[in-house]
């Protein structure tokens, strides 16, 4: 059975509805039922809430650029030397990984635990992510191995090899998923939350 499937403007217009009607509900609420909270008050909140997950979704972005920056120098890049080069691998990596988790779960610390754990995807994109991120940080491990040969090419330099391998990995990642859940298809049963 196929599902049908809407156009975004009709689903922009409804998650907006939902989201307004809501958030006047939980407004209402909190300020008691005696007052009616005019439109542009119920707008005000709303672009407050949005600017507070915008700063939290770039405060994860920081955050996780010093993780990655950190967990590749314990991995033996250069600490002094190429401070800049490695960071900047950091930033790819972070690009090619938790920005794309940014954009679908949100900086949600529940949603991201939940989506790589074990079993814990429970939708599509859930799976895509698992899958787009492995295959980026494999990619990068693998991009490593190169490094230490004697061939002198300029592709030998730090973190030339890992960055492309990060990429590599991450398109193939971006073949791989969809592919994997066109085979899997009968078998996906996601949980309800």
């Amino acid at each position: 059975m196929r599902k049908a499937h809407l156009p975004p403007a009709i689903l922009t217009t409804y998650y907006r509805g939902s989201v307004e009607s809501i958030l006047s509900s939980c407004i209402t609420v909190w300020y008691g039922n005696s007052t009616v909270l005019d439109r542009k008050t119920i707008q005000h909140k709303f672009f407050f809430l949005q600017l507070s997950r915008l700063l939290r979704s770039c405060l994860y972005f920081f955050l996780s650029c010093l993780f990655f920056h950190t967990v590749v120098v314990l991995y033996g890049a250069p600490l002094i030397e190429s401070a800049l080069e490695t960071f900047s691998l950091a930033v790819l990596l972070t690009s090619l990984t938790t920005l794309r988790c940014l954009c679908v779960l949100g900086p949600n610390i529940q949603a991201w635990i939940r989506v790589f754990s074990r079993h814990g995807a429970m939708s599509v994109w859930d799976t895509c992510l698992q899958i787009t991120v492995a295959c980026t940080l494999i990619g990068a491990w693998v991009g490593a191995f190169p490094i230490p040969l004697d061939w002198d090419r300029p592709w030998q330099v730090w973190p030339v090899s890992c960055s492309l391998g990060s990429l590599f990995g991450y398109l193939t990642g971006l073949v791989a998923a969809p592919a994997w859940i066109h085979y899997h298809r009968k078998q996906l049963t996601y949980k309800c939350k």
